[in-house]
């Protein structure tokens, strides 16, 4: 067996293994409760070192590739390159992270077998998306998305989680189907399309390919919450804390980011993105998202809501950076693609431990729990300075390259709309920041003593892990293998027009 198929084996198919103990559960010796935990343990661990020897092969140049045509004339590609490894990176390091967290969460709670078998399918579409080589390969991995969240985001069976489930199907069925009918109109003319470098798309008129532009960011767009097609995100916040965790820092909003990163600098290429005018729109829509997301957060009284629509706010910094077509601004979009997934995890990894150990879930509750959770409030706090764009946490790095970028294009307005953003981030996180380390005691906050006897360290060190990690990326980023290294390293090999 190669080396690229051990690789890449390793990395798409370790998710199934938990999956395979998860199904296998009540036919093992003893409590299955310790199979599942350590294969999952096990399997994320393992992942995460071939995502380690990986990176060393990538930043020396080695690109990891396998296709198969699995119908005549249409092959099954998976391509690791610099792009992809960030994306996987991000995801195999936060899936570890996770599953510690999940196992502690979900300890006790119903259909345990269930939900990890499709939160390790989740992680293996995720994987599959980010190393896909072609537009057809991501489209079967986006579809694998689609299907193994859907169970995630039921899984309690209520009638808010199953209404919310049918608004989550309406919205991506509907916007895969725009997708699909876009790749299906660009491949006729142009044939396959590969991530390798822009094709030649000479085969369709401007106005046939800004049509095809418009159906595959559109249709990308609804995972990726853009405005008038995030409904189905909000909403989908029922769904248990590490479920909603992983859709808004890795998952399914991030595969459609990432998607329209693939759609603007590998299917189109930012040159004919700038020629037929493509990208000024993008960015404007892009700019509503981010300033529309943050005064909907505004509005929200409980936790997990104002968190939703502070991620409808963020993940259009890195379409923002994307469509702006140039280096500087590329790279500050890639580079929040990773401070974002490591901040946002963190609030909701500390909503979590809000929810299960205090019974907070609203706002104006968060009075005191500076001084009685300091951990997990001490981690809240860094993932919403990040948000804000205070140094040194990570976001502030991603918002200084966006600004750059804008400038660098002759686009001043961005510096703006990143302002106009700050501003607001901060009108909605330092209030409840200030209840909760200077205001009083909230009077059904439990006692010290009540919460000292019940510390799942496992649920509670998963918040303080990502923070840090988000406050080392801002810290460290001058360093080769930080974000920022390795997003201006992307840059650098391909992307500078």
């Amino acid at each position: 067996m190669t080396e690229t198929a051990i690789v890449l084996g390793l990395l798409l198919f370790l998710p199934l293994l938990p999956v395979v103990f998860s199904a296998a559960g009540p036919h093992l010796p003893g409590a299955h409760f310790p199979w599942r935990s350590g294969a999952n343990i096990a399997c994320a661990l393992l992942k995460l070192a071939v995502v380690v020897y990986a990176l060393v092969r990538v930043a020396a140049g080695e690109v990891f590739e396998w296709r198969g045509e699995f119908v005549p004339g249409l092959a099954l590609i998976v391509r690791l390159d610099a792009l992809a490894l960030l994306f996987v990176t991000l995801s195999t390091f936060l899936w570890t992270v996770t599953t510690f967290y999940a196992i502690a969460y979900m300890r006790g709670g119903k259909g345990q077998p269930r939900f990890f078998g499709f939160f390790n399918l989740c992680i293996l579409a995720t994987t599959g998306i980010a190393i896909s080589g072609s537009m057809i390969t991501f489209f079967v991995f986006y579809e694998l998305l689609t299907l193994a969240t859907w169970p995630l985001v039921v899984h309690k069976g209520d009638e808010g989680s199953l209404a919310a489930g049918r608004t989550y199907l309406a919205y991506t069925v509907t916007g895969s189907a725009a997708l699909l009918f876009g790749i299906v109109w660009l491949e006729s003319g142009a044939g396959p399309v590969a991530f390798v470098s822009p094709g030649d798309l000479s085969a369709h008129s401007p106005a046939a390919l800004t049509a095809i532009f418009a159906l595959m960011v559109g249709g990308l767009g609804v995972k990726a919450a853009l405005f008038s097609l995030n409904a189905w995100l909000p909403a989908a916040m029922v769904a248990p804390a590490p479920v909603s965790a992983l859709l808004h820092a890795v998952a399914v909003v991030k595969a459609g980011a990432f998607g329209i990163m693939r759609v603007i600098f590998d299917v189109f290429g930012l040159e004919r993105v700038t020629a037929l005018g493509l990208g000024l729109p993008l960015a404007v829509l892009a700019s509503v998202t981010i300033v529309y997301g943050s005064l909907q957060a505004l509005r929200q009284s409980e936790i997990k809501p104002r968190l939703a629509y502070s991620t409808v706010s963020q993940i259009s910094y890195i379409i923002l950076g994307a469509s702006l077509a140039g280096p500087v601004a590329a790279i500050g979009g890639l580079v929040h693609l990773v401070h974002q997934g490591l901040m946002k995890i963190t609030l909701f990894f500390a909503a979590g431990v809000l929810a299960r150990r205090a019974g907070i879930h609203r706002l104006d509750a968060l009075g005191g729990t500076g001084r009685r959770l300091p951990l997990t409030m001490g981690a809240f706090t860094i993932g919403a300075l990040g948000m804000i764009g205070i140094p040194p946490v990570a976001g502030f790095v991603s918002k200084w390259f966006l600004a750059l970028g804008g400038l660098e294009v002759d686009a001043p307005w961005v510096v703006a709309v990143l302002i106009a953003s700050a501003l607001l981030n901060a009108a909605y996180f330092l209030p409840p920041l200030y209840r909760a380390w200077l205001g009083p005691a909230d009077g059904d906050l439990p006692a010290p003593e009540v919460l000292a006897r019940d510390r799942p360290w496992m649920l509670i060190l998963p918040a303080a892990v990502t923070a840090a990690a988000a406050l080392g990326a801002g810290l460290f980023a001058g360093f080769a293998f930080s974000p920022l290294g390795w997003a201006s390293l992307i840059v650098e090999r391909v992307y500078t027009p």
